[in-house]
């Protein structure tokens, strides 16, 4: 292990930052960076103090190479940081992404029973369920995904967790009426996006399409979201679900349509983008009155 001067590895660090640039990498800065550490088996904090391996320049080279070509970073890491919590990813699961932590700290601000039932619905790696199951120990937390790829990850990153896995399809008309009313909050990250629309390559040639595409108009599996949230939550449950930057208002639009919640309410995300909708669970009302 050797110390590289400070200098020398910033100047690698800037040219692999214009390669990346010219491949037309958005965070192209941070992105080396990121890669410069994991090459060199550390921190992006600590990169500048670090001791590289002897391997570090190719290895560092194979890695900014294949970002170029538009490879995830999650993938050439292995890992994806959401709020309080790391998870493995790779191909065949859907990378999390930081707009998603805006629906994460609304769950942190609401005011849920001691032991909570908490389902988080098209779990995909499953970072959604261990945040909230790192910041909420008491809660029962449930995950459900039906994709085989995806559940792999899931199992791994959810491992010793508590959080229950449930290999499910969230469509199903009949899944586990023994949740029915018992629920205390649903949360949901679904696909969404409508078929057809432009995507960068990260996500077109490598986010699974089973994850993202959610029909013509996006709301196919956000619709049926809404009704399994209408027999799962108990009266005065809540439920938030993301959604496509085009679709704020048929989300808000599916909820209130139902005729079973209230307090519908659009929020934004980190970037100012609607990002996803939340809900109440109105009390059933008692047939003959």
């Amino acid at each position: 292990m050797t110390q590289a001067p400070a200098s020398s590895l910033r100047q690698v660090i800037d040219e692999a930052t214009a390669a990346l640039a010219a491949a037309g990498v958005a965070s192209a800065r941070v992105d080396a960076e990121l890669l410069a550490a994991h090459a060199a088996g550390t921190d992006r904090g600590r990169l500048m103090f670090a001791d590289l391996p002897p391997d570090f320049h190719p290895r560092f080279r194979d890695l900014v190479a294949a970002r170029a070509k538009r490879i995830p970073l999650q993938h050439l890491t292995g890992t994806a940081a959401f709020g309080p919590v790391q998870v493995s990813v790779g191909p065949g699961v859907f990378i999390p992404r930081p707009e998603t932590e805006a629906l994460f700290e609304w769950v942190e601000c609401q005011h849920l029973p001691d032991e909570p039932l908490i389902v988080d619905l098209c779990t995909g790696s499953g970072a959604l369920a261990l945040a909230i199951a790192t910041t909420r120990p008491q809660a029962r937390v449930i995950a459900v995904e039906n994709s085989a790829a995806a559940l792999g990850y899931a199992r791994r990153n959810l491992a010793d967790s508590g959080v229950e896995l449930l290999e499910a399809d969230v469509t199903a008309t009949d899944l586990r009426p023994d949740l029915d009313g018992a629920v205390d909050l649903v949360v949901a990250n679904p696909p969404y996006i409508p078929d057809g629309a432009g995507l960068d390559p990260e996500v077109a040639d490598h986010d699974p399409a089973q994850a993202l595409f959610g029909g013509p108009d996006g709301m196919v599996v956000i619709d049926a979201i809404v009704v399994l949230a209408q027999r799962w939550l108990r009266p005065g449950g809540r439920c938030a679900v993301e959604h496509d930057d085009t679709t704020s208002a048929l989300t808000a639009a599916a909820f209130r349509r139902s005729g079973a919640f209230d307090d519908v309410t659009a929020h934004t995300d980190l970037t100012g983008r609607p990002r996803f909708v939340t809900a109440r669970r109105q009390p059933a009302i008692t047939e003959g009155r």
